[in-house]
């Protein structure tokens, strides 16, 4: 598989993996099957817009491995999505799963479409024809998908309620990130936000920074980004950037989050909020802070701006935002990286446990749920740390290292067939 663009996520991807197979000294076949896919569905999804026209958009259903479980990942709406991105991120998502050591592979979705301009009416028909189409690989026990960039429980209910037409039954653990109502986990909304405060204050304490009075910029001001900015300001952190698609706002005194985000609900933006300057996204990158969270697209630092990134800790609640050259400038200049795989993992986790309740139609409560959550956050940080100091690398390299070698294990002793 060759990608396009030399500068795609999945060239990112590979570059990891390639790097760490040679730390880890991974034996040639499994080294190359890891480095594909294990099936790839491209569907088209013709629809009859609003308005009468005809349109057919694309989508992408990539599943990367089922060798320790059924797979899982979101599914994004974007215009900007692509095969090889879709294909990255499912990558990512079997080493995430790897790293807080759950039972799943890695998967991904994807709709090449601007949500933006369409009516709820045309996203629902989106989504129900594009759940048909990707129905021959999904299912509890095949693939689970969940909400990612433009999607949310609304189109998981969507999915979900296709799928049970299809099949006869209410079939609840078909996706996750579902409304509460109809099989959804308390705490799943806020549990990458969370994963990412929790994983965030664990480097805050290795690196001896107290939360309280400590300086946090988020790039990024959707549902991660905003409860990692509203957990972290509740544990006494000082809040003094945001960002959205439009730009962002900053206030080295400080800024409520909570305040930002009733804001935001009425205007659609940060921009204009009253006793902030404006600042753009690659501004906020480059603030003085103790803590940064990318938590926009891919590739938002690079090789060009990793020498100017400020921050004495770096936590990952997007997936890719960091280069493999602004890694290695990050960790040369001291700067603390919690990686993507590691600090935005609570999403797969609760996802998982919403799974579980679902097949066991047996519920959990928000508060154990949490409690769960923070105790595979903190003991996967722990792995990542010792990993990282065994083997003298950073937190990313550690963590692919302790990933890559869970699947590895798995596919040797499944062995292959026939």
């Amino acid at each position: 598989m060759k990608s396009k663009s030399p500068e795609s996520a999945w060239d990112v991807a590979l570059e990891q993996l390639d790097d760490v197979a040679k730390k880890i000294n991974l034996d040639p076949y499994t080294h190359e099957r890891l480095r594909h896919s294990q099936r790839e569905l491209t569907v088209s999804i013709p629809m009859r817009m609003d308005d009468g026209t005809p349109r057919v958009f694309t989508g992408y259903r990539v599943q990367h491995s089922l060798i320790r479980g059924p797979s899982k990942g979101g599914i994004r709406y974007h215009p900007d999505v692509t095969i090889e991105e879709v294909r990255a991120l499912a990558m990512w998502m079997t080493w995430k799963c790897a790293v807080v050591n759950i039972p799943y592979g890695g998967a991904k979705g994807g709709v090449i479409c601007n949500p933006k301009e369409m009516s709820m009416r045309e996203l629902e028909n989106l989504t129900r024809r594009y759940a048909v189409e990707i129905s021959i690989i999904i299912g509890p026990a095949k693939d689970i998908p969940a909400p990612d960039v433009y999607t949310d429980a609304q189109v998981m209910a969507w999915i979900m309620d296709t799928i049970s037409m299809t099949q006869g039954w209410c079939v609840t653990g078909v996706v996750t990130g579902k409304p509460v109502d109809i099989g959804g986990s308390l705490g799943r909304k806020e549990a990458t936000g969370r994963g990412v405060m929790v994983t965030a204050i664990e480097a805050m304490k290795y690196k001896g920074i107290e939360v309280e009075g400590a300086k946090v910029a988020v790039q990024g001001f959707g549902n991660a980004g905003s409860v990692t900015a509203l957990l972290m300001h509740d544990a006494g952190a000082k809040i003094i950037g945001v960002s959205d698609s439009k730009g962002g706002i900053y206030n080295p005194k400080g800024l409520d989050p909570h305040s930002v985000l009733e804001y935001k609900a009425k205007t659609g933006s940060v921009i204009g909020y009253e006793n902030a300057d404006a600042v753009s996204n690659a501004e906020l990158l480059e603030l003085e802070c103790d803590l940064l969270v990318p938590a926009a697209l891919e590739s938002q630092i690079t090789e060009e701006n990793a020498r100017r990134v400020k921050a004495k800790i770096v936590a990952e609640a997007a997936n890719g935002p960091t280069t493999p050259a602004a890694d290695k400038i990050l960790y040369d200049r001291g700067i603390f990286c919690v990686p993507d795989i590691l600090a935005n993992a609570g999403g797969v986790t609760v996802s998982y446990f919403e799974w579980v309740q679902d097949l066991q139609a047996f519920f959990w409560s928000e508060a154990d749920i949490n409690e769960r959550l923070r105790g595979i956050m903190v003991s996967s940080f722990d792995a990542v740390l010792r990993t990282a100091e065994k083997h003298k690398v950073d937190m990313r390299t550690a963590a692919l290292i302790l990933a890559v070698g869970r699947v590895a294990s798995a596919m040797k002793i499944r062995g292959l067939w026939p």
